[in-house]
């Protein structure tokens, strides 16, 4: 008998098998690579737009404040709209890097999620610091208060997973770079 060449044979035995890329394969993945692309810009574009915009609205807030001197519902929306226009200018980098490597990179989505815990972080502090303020205290405030602190407890949490998965990744992109020596 002799040597089996088929493909079949060779996955039975466990050898690789050479694919070949068709025509009609390399034209789809190139079509969709651009269409990929196309939402990408215009993701980025309606990113840019909202940033602006919250941007603008931050402003306005801030400016409130300033008239107000610096009463305290208005300093907490003017800190809550300045944090949400860095997370939206924070995924319009993400957007940016995708657009450049052709993919979704971790680091990037985890500071947007490092940024938006802390931003919560910061509102729910300004929030329950206003509680025990003198003629606020009623009895729904000491419930508000033990679940601000649940989920400040919570946060704080999830922010040290985030950070470490950072630093995690950064040390494994760093030991695998190839001017570390290791070839």
């Amino acid at each position: 008998m002799g040597t089996d060449t088929s493909s079949t044979g060779a996955a039975a035995r466990g050898e690789r098998i050479p694919h070949t890329v068709t025509r009609l394969a390399a034209f789809a993945n190139s079509a969709a690579q651009k269409i990929e692309m196309i939402f990408y810009v215009l993701i980025g574009m309606m990113l840019a737009v909202a940033a602006l915009i919250g941007l603008g609205g931050a402003g306005a807030s801030l400016w409130t404040t300033v008239k107000l001197h610096g009463a305290e519902g208005s300093v907490l929306v003017a800190i809550d709209r300045l944090l949400f226009v860095l997370m939206i200018v924070e995924i319009l980098h993400t957007v940016r890097v995708s657009f450049r490597v052709g993919g979704l990179a971790c680091e990037p989505f985890l500071v947007v999620g490092l940024i938006a815990s802390i931003r919560r972080m910061l509102v729910i502090t300004l929030e329950s610091s206003q509680v025990d303020q003198p003629g606020k205290w009623t009895v729904d405030s000491s419930g508000f208060l033990h679940s601000s602190m649940t989920e400040l407890m919570v946060l704080g949490a999830l922010i040290m997973i985030m950070v470490t998965s950072i630093v995690l990744l950064r040390r494994s992109a760093r030991d695998s770079s190839p001017s570390n020596g290791a070839h």
